[in-house]
């Protein structure tokens, strides 16, 4: 009973009432609960949500901007669609509250986790998908992503560093970035992945993340940083003595 009373109160915020309660439920069940109780947990309706968000701020962004290219638009796509923008969402909405955790995972922070509440967005919409179609899935991306669309008109995409590093050494003519895994650790249900980004064998950025396309970036910023220092990075003493040697021996 109390269970049932956490959802409804979750239906009056978010505004709707579902008919087939266990959608819901499920789409708040987090896989470290559900290990535990026996039940389903809300990956799949992530998976599905998070294809249902993108389609709609696809749609919606290609008609915003008419003569944007399809790489900006991929960009503009990837700041709007954010986990950081995705777990202020189900923050103002409470959505951590009511998400079903392992005592391990809500003593370690889990219900505020960034990770979290991103991934029980999606979940939530592949429930909302399910439950009332994909006409209502999209007015509540909207409803709550009209805004952030709104201010990335405005003030830009942030940057994709993993293209920006791609076009860095095409430019240069030099092989494209070799990114790989080389370490993983944390629970399945919270993983963290760290990457190195090498360019012509040389180990030029690290990065960690919830997940590898976190990490990825992470690693190409800083691999970027490091060859925008380098490019800048006068002749040192050393070298230019070299240099002499070389001059005095012709």
């Amino acid at each position: 009973m109390e269970r049932n009373k956490e959802l409804e109160e979750l239906e009056k915020r978010l505004k709707m009432s579902f008919f087939n309660k266990s959608l819901l439920n499920q789409s708040l069940t987090h896989s470290s609960f559900a290990h535990e109780a026996g039940v389903p947990d809300n990956e799949r309706l992530e998976f599905l949500g998070d294809a249902i968000l993108k389609l709609a701020i696809s749609e919606y962004i290609y008609n915003l901007f008419p003569t944007k290219p399809e790489g900006d638009l991929t960009k503009y796509r990837a700041t709007i669609i954010s986990d950081d923008t995705l777990a202020k969402i189900s923050e103002s909405i409470n959505l951590g509250e009511a998400l079903l955790l392992s005592e391990n995972e809500r003593m370690s922070g889990g219900a505020k986790r960034k990770s979290n509440l991103a991934n029980v967005f999606e979940a939530l919409l592949g429930a909302i998908y399910l439950d009332a179609g994909i006409g209502k899935a999209r007015d509540f991306i909207l409803e709550h992503l009209r805004g952030e669309v709104e201010r990335v008109s405005k003030e830009g995409y942030i940057s994709d560093f993993k293209s920006t590093l791609q076009e860095f050494v095409q430019k240069k003519k030099w092989d494209l970035p070799h990114y790989k895994v080389v370490m993983e650790s944390g629970p399945r249900h919270n993983r963290i992945f760290e990457i190195d980004v090498k360019i012509k064998g040389r180990a030029l950025g690290k990065g960690r993340g919830a997940n590898k396309k976190e990490a990825e970036q992470k690693a190409a910023q800083q691999a970027l940083k490091r060859l925008k220092l380098e490019e800048k990075k006068p002749i040192t003493k050393g070298v230019v003595s070299k240099v002499k040697k070389r001059l005095w021996i012709f």
